[in-house]
């Protein structure tokens, strides 16, 4: 232990774990935690450079209920296996050193909880087993193929049937993806191992699939394949405030990637979301790389690389409880609806809420909560100091929109991702700006709502996206598509986008639609590659207060359809105005 001014520094090794063995460190992390939470000072816990092993046998174990992870009948118990556990911790750095962290089994590498002033930096985390397994294309028959599966991808046959397998666990069947290398993308597609009819193995790790009909894939591609259950998470930040992650690496993370629920001000700079160099991995992430479930103050992404997600990149929402009862005119008991989200503390007394039309996702009217206590692990009794509106009914839903972050999303890569980059819902102001989308297989951006299938919340009421390269990305590459049943232009869902300075290189789709939002900026962008022929490079639907103007947009498709909007509610610029393919007035 050194001591410097006002802070006090531990050294790993101190506590009985060295570097580069095969030595399990679960144990002496608990040991060097519990020291620092008994100090007053800052703590630095400092590794030295080389590799640490954890193991899921010896991790600490706690249950953690962690929103859009897995329901009761997907994952009934919610313990998790933790491997660095901060709780109830204050002004305390874990500096890696540069040094690799391995872990063994499912586990949840990382969990901080109830904390506060909280950095990790200078580290990777990867695991020794990925619950991802991999295999190549090598050979394609008439209905079989060849496959050389990754040496981390352990497996066994049993029955003619392949069986992946790693510590602690074993599936055979579940989602997949396809990767090509010669054009970092990736896509979802079928299970090559899960749908063979008889699997032989011609020599250790190649293995011949056969089929019914003949497969489709290409030589060279590449399928990931896991067992879609999230019962651990990559790390998880709950009701905890100013946490750093400063350049640390994630070669892999099992279930949702960084999740952040409940917690204030967590920034993510100069970090890495990509398969470790040297294993020759390519996939990084079972789900999201980044989930951000009802936080507030500002949450940061900076300067940092994500490529080879199961999901998307980025997505930072609150959550829709329906409420099910009224219990007089001041408390009624709500209920968490979709299957994977359940269990948490989603409200404190002093919270303001809105309750929100299920149809237009419109605010009916507002309360402050004044109690709230669980009534099971899904319904919430809640009290308030106001009489609750008199048109809402039940069905309707209700937010907190005391946990809305402001979002600053800034100089990142996104690459080899299956869906989208970024979705963003929140009422607090949003810069995503001078990032590289590469290939996302659908939109770029998605800002949505709704209030009946994901029953993510809210609405946004100030973004800004600017100076972002979207290359060869999905239809429609940025997409503003509240999930309301009733959308009139009069009564919007979100306001004030901006959408500026950006280039786009399309490749057979739309450059933007948008549904429901008011204050619509589309100016000075610059347009490449083909749009969809059949399509218009632009759909509105209940919009108003539109602005088109200085952007360079493709010659050969310049439509814009308009509906259930008046003509008068886009302004263009005349020197470079798209035509008006349809336009239904009001």
């Amino acid at each position: 232990m050194e001591k410097a001014r006002d802070t006090i520094t531990f050294r790993i090794s101190d506590f009985g774990i060295q570097p580069n063995t095969s030595e399990d460190a679960c144990e002496a992390m608990r040991r060097i935690l519990r020291a620092a939470a008994e100090v007053d000072e800052h703590v630095v816990i400092q590794f030295e450079g080389g590799s640490y092993n954890f193991y899921h046998t010896h991790a600490s174990k706690e249950v953690y209920f962690v929103s859009n992870t897995a329901s009761e009948l997907e994952n009934p118990d919610n313990t998790k296996s933790i491997g660095i556990h901060l709780k109830q911790m204050s002004n305390i750095t874990i500096d890696g050193g540069g040094a690799l962290l391995i872990f063994h089994g499912k586990m949840t590498p990382i969990i901080i909880d109830g904390c506060q002033n909280i950095e990790i930096k200078h580290v990777s985390v990867d695991f020794e087993r990925p619950t991802m397994s991999e295999m190549r294309v090598e050979a394609i028959h008439d209905t079989s193929m060849d496959c050389a599966i990754h040496q981390d991808s352990w497996y066994c046959i049993e029955r003619e049937k392949l069986v992946w397998i790693g510590e602690g666990w074993r599936y055979s069947s579940g989602p997949s993806q396809e990767f090509d290398p010669d054009s970092n993308r990736t896509w979802r597609t079928w299970n090559p191992a899960s749908e063979a009819i008889r699997v032989e193995e011609l020599e250790p790790f190649k293995v011949r699939f056969h089929y019914k009909k003949p497969p489709e894939t290409t030589l060279g591609h590449i399928f990931q394949m896991r067992d879609g259950i999230r019962d651990q998470t990559g790390t998880f930040i709950v009701q905890s405030k100013n946490i750093v992650f400063d350049q640390v690496n994630f070669g892999y993370m099992h279930g949702l990637g960084v999740v952040a629920q409940f917690s204030e001000n967590i920034t993510l700079q100069q970090i890495t979301c990509e398969p470790r160099r040297g294993t020759g991995r390519t996939a990084a992430a079972f789900a999201d790389f980044v989930h951000v479930s009802g936080c507030k103050g500002k949450v940061g992404i900076y300067n940092s690389k994500f490529s080879g997600s199961h999901d998307d990149v980025i997505n930072v929402h609150g959550t829709h409880l329906k409420i099910m009862e009224m219990v007089g005119d001041k408390a009624c008991v709500v209920r968490f609806m979709h299957h994977q989200t359940y269990g948490f503390d989603a409200f404190y007394p002093g919270d303001h809420v809105d309750f929100i039309h299920r149809s237009t996702l419109t605010a009916i009217g507002s309360c402050t909560i004044q109690k709230a206590k669980q009534v099971n692990s899904r319904e919430i009794w809640l009290e308030f100091t106001e009489r609750i509106p008199d048109d809402v009914c039940l069905g309707d839903v209700i937010e907190n929109v005391s946990w809305n972050p402001q979002v600053e999303v800034i100089g990142n890569d996104f690459s080899s991702v299956p869906t989208r980059g970024i979705l963003v819902s929140t009422r607090q102001k949003v810069v995503i700006q001078k990032n590289t989308f590469d290939g996302m297989q659908m939109s770029g951006i998605l800002i949505a709502d709704d209030g009946e299938s994901w029953f993510e919340s809210g609405m946004v009421r100030d973004v800004t996206i600017s100076h972002n390269n979207f290359i060869k990305c999905g239809d429609p590459v940025i997409s503003v598509m509240p999930e309301n049943e009733e959308a009139h232009y009069k009564d919007p869902v979100h306001r004030n986008i901006t959408i500026e300075h950006n280039f786009f290189y399309l490749d057979g789709t739309g450059l933007v639609d948008a549904k429901s939002t008011q204050g619509l900026v589309i100016r000075g962008n610059v347009v490449a590659g083909t749009s969809h022929a059949g399509k218009p490079l632009m759909i509105l639907e209940a919009c108003s207060d539109v602005l088109i103007e200085d952007n360079n947009f493709p010659t050969e498709n310049h439509r814009m359809h308009i509906t259930n909007m008046p003509v008068e509610a886009v302004t263009m610029d005349p020197l470079r105005p798209l035509i008006l393919e349809t336009a239904t007035n009001e």
